[in-house]
């Protein structure tokens, strides 16, 4: 536990300084590539100052030159800082927007570009959806967890289909990537902070096609198995 509180009294300071000047960068930045600079920064220093190994496979699959989803697991707090580090190319986030309501970290995410999506019923959704694939066809490329939330135990939970749906309307590839061992150096809604190693690994592309319900049942299928195969317990 007093690893994790002088780990926090650290880091929350320089989450608070690199947040303060990115968001200051955007004045002049439109492009979005100091942000992500910033951002790539800040996962670096996050997880050395935990102690932690971070270890990437699989890199060479992801396409470069077009915008990608990429959707993976989410076992714990690490899984972000981790993402900055491992995935090789500019990427922002979808997120619930009440994330958008904290302040500094939400108005950082706004200035960044970040998309929210507003889950407050089917409507709402929906709209969010079509306003983040005309998004993702302008040639932005995003990062889901498919789960919703953080697992407790490691083991994949039931996928939510919107962001399917959203691959489906932007008609980009989905990059399938797996986490193991973030859940082991931060337990989910826990204070505890272990050193240890945390594995990345991308599987290779899945193109969404076109169909409706039955066909994005079995894309989200075909997406779960590739990241469960890159699991390790």
């Amino acid at each position: 536990m007093l690893r994790a509180y002088i780990y926090l009294a650290f880091f929350i300071p320089m989450t608070c300084l690199l947040a303060l000047s990115a968001i200051l960068f955007t004045l002049f930045d439109r492009s979005g590539r100091i942000y992500y600079a910033h951002a790539r920064a800040w996962g670096r220093i996050g997880i050395w100052m935990a102690g932690v190994k971070l270890e990437v496979s699989g890199q060479e699959k992801v396409p470069l030159d077009k915008p990608v989803i990429f959707m993976s697991n989410h076992q714990g707090n690490f899984d972000i800082l981790s993402l900055f580090v491992a995935i090789p190319r500019q990427f922002d986030w979808i997120a619930k927007e009440e994330l958008f309501a904290i302040p500094v970290f939400g108005h950082s995410m706004r200035r960044a570009g970040y998309i929210p999506l507003d889950r407050s019923d089917g409507r709402s959704a929906m709209k969010s959806i079509e306003a983040a694939a005309e998004m993702i066809k302008g040639g932005r490329s995003v990062v889901i967890f498919p789960e919703g939330t953080r697992t407790t135990d490691g083991n994949l939970l039931p996928f939510k289909r919107g962001g399917f749906l959203l691959a489906a309307r932007a008609g980009v590839p989905i990059v399938p990537l797996t986490i193991s061992g973030s859940g082991r150096v931060n337990p989910c809604k826990r204070l505890e902070l272990y050193p240890g190693r945390i594995r990345i690994r991308f599987a290779d592309p899945v193109m969404p096609g076109k169909g409706g319900g039955a066909h994005r049942d079995t894309l989200m299928e075909e997406v779960r198995s590739a990241i469960e195969a890159g699991l390790e317990r």
